[in-house]
């Protein structure tokens, strides 16, 4: 674990389990340590990137809805309204601690095209120059099928692969990755570092355990094998003590560490 203590750059996902309580509504507590850890990190020399769910799961609170829409104009309108009030809430807590944040809305195509890729290549890096903390979402209020990610996992490796991070830190509702799922099965053990993801890991995969959530180990796996073959380790943590983040950068074992394959791939 002691290669995070090397990591210059982090890449930092946090899901919608994390941010939000069960009824929707933003977890404001938790948001607010996440924001001050961060900036703490960033005090220290870090250059740091937050990819972050919850702009429709934030929205179906603010719009009274009882669950996530299925219908994808719903979904897009639901978005619109979650986005603008989550930056709002991010740029308010940043600015607490002294920080500058930067909004980046990422679709699927957008990284393909190889224009549009190193425009975004460019903004991250003037963004770092200016000492700015990027928060990147899916710009769910446009991407459909053709164009969209589908989950902020995978986007949070191709995010850390555009700006070529040290490591990606997941942080979910889970402690990391389990022989079995610790909620049924007493005997389930976290597995505390993964040299490699082969079809044996990948099985121990469950489902999505939340309503708001579009993610679960699945994609947190498939975004852990992208970035780790692009030589960026990763970590898959419990984002619900946000403090444990001190740990895990002083080289500490928290969560599930994802060793890197090898150095130097790009997007």
């Amino acid at each position: 674990m002691n290669h995070l203590k090397e990591a210059k750059r982090i890449v930092f996902k946090v899901g919608t389990s994390t941010l939000t309580h069960a009824t929707g509504k933003t977890n404001l507590r938790r948001l607010d340590s996440i924001v001050r850890v961060l900036s703490d990190l960033s005090n220290a020399g870090l250059d740091i990137a937050l990819v972050t769910s919850g702009a429709i799961g934030v929205g179906v609170g603010k719009l009274g809805l009882s669950e996530k829409p299925k219908d994808m104009p719903s979904r897009q309108a639901a978005a619109c309204v979650g986005q603008s009030e989550l930056m709002f809430i991010y740029d308010k807590f940043f600015s607490e601690y002294g920080k500058v944040i930067g909004q980046l809305l990422m679709t699927k195509s957008d990284v393909d095209n190889a224009e549009r890729r190193m425009n975004l290549v460019n903004a991250f890096a003037q963004m770092f120059r200016y000492g700015v903390i990027p928060v990147i979402n899916e710009n769910d209020s446009v991407a459909v099928e053709e164009i969209a990610y589908g989950d902020n996992d995978n986007l949070s490796a191709i995010v850390a692969k555009l700006i070529h991070a040290d490591a990606l830190v997941i942080l979910t509702d889970t402690d990391g990755l389990f022989t079995g799922n610790p909620q049924t099965d007493d005997l389930a053990r976290l597995i505390p570092m993964v040299d490699e993801i082969t079809p044996e890991i990948q099985a121990l995969a469950g489902e999505s355990g939340t309503k708001q959530g579009t993610g679960g180990m699945v994609t947190k796996l498939h975004a852990a094998k992208t970035a780790t073959e692009a030589g960026i380790d990763t970590v898959i943590m419990n984002g619900n003590t946000p403090e444990d983040i001190y740990k895990l950068v002083d080289g500490r074992s928290i969560g599930t560490f994802f060793k890197s394959q090898k150095k130097g791939e790009t997007v």
